[in-house]
């Protein structure tokens, strides 16, 4: 059988394990939260990079962790697909190479072992396989990149200008001449497992910090003739780590411009990319307009001519063509969804919650709240109106101040309103109840019984009225 040039480099450089480093405390976060685990467009740093690892068809993730240990393996049990992490405990944190040798256990030596950072979180699937390539099973790859202001990160030394790559030198042990290098380590290598792990049982703590560094492995790969290889990338947001509450919040804003530039690159209008917040994925169909301090959450769909007021939140939702959300529409499928049906009108100040399922033209206005209800075609609740666990027909004129009483305080009840009913205003439905095809509930009446189909139902008390009756009057102070 013929193989794909994909297969030929597999075969040369075999599986792919991944190592993920996630044991340091982020004392700069200054937060009881482990650093790996704050957020960035709406997930945890970590589980962005546990994604990538995914993609690249890692066989193996081990994550290494120590500061959290406990909330940091609960957050990731099953979260790469394709592969369950396997942790590894560095207790104590005595640096990055004591790090990855708390994870050679658990490496096959078959396989390339690329190591990343939990806190690095937006690196590249296409520059990690880029990255194996080039440690071709046999090399010691590098990621590298230019910094103006290299302060803080390993240098990359070579031997000659843009010849092979000798050593790192941590910025603490570099002398004024190594500090001048402005390539840096980015902290993401890729090497053979086999020669990896003789490296790792070679390391030392004799430098300016009494760690075992990681890079150290560069000049005992120089040492046995292994050559090293720097794969340069220029895009820092891929190589960006986070420390602190001012780092991730720059990023965030980084990232999500990045974000709302491939949406509009797609046709989406939005009326401000820099008030733009994507926390999940969105997909997006022609002619869509999205307008400012939006925020979209989960999985989002918008059909064609879709467009969205300012101020929504929108999380877990198929919005289907020609469908308006007026601002400050609050939409929240979580695991249930929710669907907003073609030319459907939601908003403004209307709430959508877990199974919220809208026909084509529905009307949903100012500060209605509809959950687990399904309302077919041209049904409207214009204004201040509960509909929850409610099967609602096409066409049904739904009253200003009317609520399904859907709870009886231990179980659930389901409302029923046949097509073409007209509930007026103030009324309370109490479930189970069905309302009988182009029936009419009278306003302020509380319905506890079924209805037949075309009947007016009025359940109000009688008014009782107190001739020249005086509210009670305040005592004066003494």
């Amino acid at each position: 059988m013929n193989q794909t040039p994909q297969q030929q480099k597999q075969d040369i450089q075999g599986p792919i394990d991944v190592v993920i480093m996630a044991a340091g405390k982020g004392t700069r976060m200054k937060s009881r939260l482990p650093k790996v685990l704050h957020r960035l467009g709406g997930r945890a740093l970590i589980a962005h990079v546990a994604d990538t690892a995914a993609r690249i068809g890692a066989r193996h993730v081990v994550v290494v962790t120590g500061h959290g240990a406990a909330e940091v393996e609960a957050a990731m049990a099953g979260a790469v697909g394709g592969a369950t992490p396997r942790f590894a405990r560095q207790e104590p944190q005595l640096g990055t190479g004591h790090a990855v040798q708390q994870a050679t256990p658990l490496l096959p030596d078959d396989g390339t072992v690329v190591v990343l950072s939990g806190d690095v979180p937006l690196i590249g699937e296409a520059t990690l396989r880029a990255l194996v390539a080039a440690s071709a099973g046999e090399r010691l790859a590098l990621l590298t990149i230019e910094f103006d202001d290299p302060s803080g990160y390993g240098r990359v030394i070579r031997s000659a200008a843009g010849g092979a790559v000798t050593a790192i030198v941590e910025h603490k042990d570099a002398n004024e001449a190594q500090r001048a290098v402005r390539e840096i380590y980015s902290g993401v290598m890729a090497v053979p497992a086999r020669l990896l792990k003789g490296w790792l049982a070679r390391l030392d703590n004799r430098n300016a910090q009494n760690e075992y560094y990681l890079t150290d492995v560069v000049k005992l790969a120089a040492a046995d003739g292994v050559p090293v290889v720097a794969h340069i990338t220029t895009d820092a947001l891929q190589v960006a780590g986070i420390n602190s509450p001012v780092q991730l919040a720059a990023l965030e804003r980084a990232w999500q411009l990045r974000q709302a530039n491939a949406l509009m690159e797609q046709g989406v209008r939005l009326a401000d990319p820099a008030r733009f917040d994507l926390r999940g994925t969105l997909d997006c169909a022609g002619d869509v307009e999205i307008d400012v301090n939006c925020v979209f959450e989960g999985a989002v769909s918008l059909g064609e001519g879709v467009r969205i007021g300012a101020n929504c939140v929108i999380a877990n939702a198929r919005i289907e063509a020609g469908a308006v959300i007026h601002p400050f529409t609050h939409i929240d499928g979580e695991k249930a969804g929710v669907t907003v049906g073609e030319r459907a009108l939601i908003g403004p100040f209307a709430r959508l919650r877990p199974g919220a399922q809208l026909g084509t033209e529905v009307h949903i206005g100012n500060f209605v709240e509809v959950k687990n209800s399904t309302l077919a075609a041209g049904a409207k609740a214009n204004h201040l109106a509960y509909l929850g666990d409610a099967t609602v027909g096409e066409r049904v004129n739904y009253g200003a101040g009317s609520i399904t009483a859907n709870y009886d305080g231990a179980n659930k009840h389901r409302t029923v309103i046949e097509a073409d009913v007209h509930i007026g205003s103030n009324c309370v439905l109490v479930a189970p109840v069905t309302i009988g095809a182009g029936g009419t509930i009278g306003g302020g009446s509380t319905v506890n019984k079924s209805t037949e189909p075309g009947a007016l139902t009025v359940a109000r008390s009688k008014p009782v009225s107190f001739p020249n009756w005086k509210r009670p009057q305040k005592k004066p102070k003494a």
